[in-house]
């Protein structure tokens, strides 16, 4: 196959002109720039990028409800029980999402914090600066914070299961990357280790550029995509996710959902 036929001089140009954070809205990670604490942000981004499936404005309207009933997503998992936890989403609702399921997401976090002292250093554990990817330490992640490898939720991919991962790589993204649109925090993660957060207009760019064969949107297919990438900008594979897929992303998911992996 050929490299492939991504030209890093007009994704340049078009990071240059669009990475800019005034692009951002409509997009769950608008949330995220509300918290300068590192502790609040990873708890908000995991919970927005968790709820980042279905229309545009439900998306939105759904990470509203759950972040302003914390206020400090790091001082509300700490100090309320999974039983108030209930009282609080007794009626939440976000497409398949309940508010059981946020619960549980919560306490997962919870304990989380209790072990580790923050979702971080939760991920950090296993990952290993000999892997290729992150792949091995967000299917650890995902499982230490659903407590069962086996366990479903709407909000997190379960890591037993065969999928894109593409919410939870889109977390990554955000924690992990530091530009005008990606806030960061989590230094300990080279960004050359990201994957890209694959969807369907994704998808149908690495189709297009020949940077994948593979028609099934999963995680082969992302890591594909992502080779691709590393060959023009080996240091930052995902850096051009967002202008890449900012400008349709949103007109896809306006009629379809875009999947819960």
């Amino acid at each position: 196959m050929e490299p492939n036929n991504l030209n890093r001089e007009l994704l340049d140009r078009l990071y240059a002109k669009y990475n800019k954070r005034r692009y951002v809205h409509p997009d769950p990670l608008e949330f995220l720039y509300n918290y300068d604490d590192l502790k609040d942000r990873e708890i908000a981004g995991l919970i927005a990028s968790g709820l980042a499936y279905g229309r545009v404005q439900q998306i939105l309207k759904s990470v509203s409800t759950v972040l302003n009933i914390m206020d400090s997503p790091f001082e509300f998992v700490r100090s309320v029980t999974p039983v108030q936890m209930k009282k609080f989403f007794r009626t939440f609702k976000h497409r398949f999402t309940t508010g059981d399921e946020l619960v549980d997401l919560l306490s997962g976090i919870k304990n989380t914090l209790d072990k580790y002292g923050s979702l971080e250093h939760c991920f950090i554990e296993g990952y290993s600066d000999y892997d290729e990817s992150v792949y091995n330490a967000l299917l650890g992640f995902t499982a230490k914070v659903l407590g069962d490898p086996n366990k479903r939720n709407s909000l997190l991919p379960c890591p037993a299961k065969y999928s894109a991962f593409k919410r939870i790589n889109l977390y990554l993204r955000w924690m992990v990357r530091k530009d005008d649109v990606d806030p960061g925090g989590w230094d300990a993660i080279p960004p050359s280790k990201l994957i890209i957060p694959l969807d369907t207009h994704m998808h149908k760019i690495g189709l297009q550029c020949n940077a994948t064969k593979r028609k099934q949107n999963n995680i082969r297919t992302a890591l594909d995509i992502t080779d691709a990438f590393k060959r023009i900008n080996p240091e930052d594979p995902v850096k051009y996710d967002f202008v890449l897929t900012r400008f349709g992303i949103w007109e896809h998911n306006k009629d379809t959902n875009d999947g819960i992996s």
